[in-house]
């Protein structure tokens, strides 16, 4: 087993945990109002966005680059 599937592996899986987390938080603090719970409410989106991204990566849809000439 490679390194690079344990490490994809990880991202997906603490992708999947770390949204999941972050969307729910954010459901449940939907309707809370003040300055303060605004900014966590996009602290919590971003949290979800980079959730996305991982799960994304780590499943090899985005980042792949080609090799240099």
């Amino acid at each position: 087993m490679d390194i690079s599937v344990v490490e994809r592996t990880i991202a997906i899986a603490g992708g999947i945990v770390v949204g999941i987390t972050a969307f729910w938080a954010l459901k449940n603090d939907w309707k809370s109002v003040g300055l303060d719970n605004q900014v966590f409410k996009l602290m919590l989106f971003l949290l979800g966005v980079g959730a996305i991204l991982a799960i994304l990566a780590g499943a090899n849809v985005i980042g792949n680059f080609p090799k240099a000439a």
